[in-house]
């Protein structure tokens, strides 16, 4: 198992990436979301989970290691394969999709290309308990989860505004991590449309 590759980020689309490892050219697939946090990195250090059929090895390859557990969470429910948990996670932060799960917001997963009500009931009745059960290592989550509120909040209210969602996403982040989460949502809402 192919645990992370440090090395060169030589190549970025929003599906793929390739990093040079000592000469060697590894293609990972990644999610929207991992390609939003490593636009601007030229060496990386990146985790990766080596999926293996019976006609390819494919590496799928994550910004952090709350995505890379929340994809093997996702890949644990039954009929929910690699593919699938990448465009979901392309769709909701890793944040966002366990709010949704623990909430049992059923049509916040429906939202998602691929995900039917069938499936998205499936999500959240396998995966409910096992994130309930791991939020307690984060003291954070509760803070996380108003902030994801109010990242939400913010973010309908741009697109509202007729701002598209990719630029008013990363406008959000970026106001986010700068008031190291400290912003009322007007002013979040203020700021994010100054730099979108």
């Amino acid at each position: 198992m192919i645990a992370y590759l440090k090395g060169k980020l030589v190549h970025k689309e929003p599906t793929h990436i390739v990093i040079d490892v000592g000469g060697i050219g590894y293609q990972a697939s990644i999610s929207f979301n991992t390609f939003s946090e490593i636009k601007d990195k030229e060496d990386i250090r990146i985790s990766t989970y080596l999926h293996v059929r019976e006609d390819a090895h494919i590496l799928f390859a994550f910004a952090t290691d709350a995505e890379k557990a929340m994809f093997l969470n996702l890949i644990s429910v039954n009929g929910v394969g690699p593919n699938t948990a990448m465009m979901v996670l392309s769709s909701l932060a890793p944040a966002e999709l366990k709010s949704a799960i623990l909430r049992e917001d059923a049509a916040t997963l429906q939202a998602v290309k691929g995900i039917g009500g069938k499936t998205a009931q499936r999500l959240i009745l396998e995966l409910k308990d096992k994130l309930r059960k791991s939020q307690g290592d984060e003291p954070s989550t509760l803070t996380g989860m108003v902030n994801n509120t109010m990242r939400q909040e913010a973010l309908t209210a741009l697109m509202t505004l007729g701002i598209i969602r990719i630029a008013a996403e990363k406008s959000i982040d970026t106001v986010l991590r700068k008031s190291g989460n400290t912003i009322s949502l007007e002013d979040l809402v203020k700021q994010a449309l100054k730099n979108a």
